[in-house]
């Protein structure tokens, strides 16, 4: 079920709904890297995704980076951020549109969780 942002998921979808779909993306995820990947993970594996550069070493500043475009990239889902250019080296950057709601750390796992769910989501609409 897609919807316009985390309030919306919030109010369509059932807390276990909500679970069920976690759930089903980590069994899938388990399944093809061999382990269960926690949110630092799912960051850098969607930040080198929107690199599209490919797997390769990073540093530890570039991995600080490709989890930061991740969280762009996620939070542009729900008009946070809005890409702003892509530089020479092909790495892009996001301008802040709307402030990220504060919120206690439970609120905050929850809505990065539900922008990742809708990440996959679009990802699989695409294939």
């Amino acid at each position: 079920m897609r919807t316009n942002g985390p309030q919306d998921a919030a109010s369509h979808e059932t807390e276990a709904a909500f679970a069920a779909r976690w759930e089903a993306l980590m069994v899938t995820l388990q399944e093809r890297f061999g382990r269960r990947p926690d949110l630092n993970a799912l960051l850098l594996l969607i930040g080198v995704q929107e690199l599209g550069q490919g797997v390769a070493e990073f540093t530890k500043e570039q991995k600080q980076d490709l989890m930061h475009i991740a969280t762009c990239k996620l939070f542009s889902q729900s008009g946070h951020y809005e890409l702003e250019r892509v530089d020479d080296e092909g790495w892009p950057h996001y301008k802040l549109l709307v402030p990220v709601p504060f919120a206690n750390l439970k609120e905050q796992e929850r809505m990065l969780k539900w922008h990742i769910l809708e990440y996959f989501d679009a990802l699989e609409e695409e294939d």
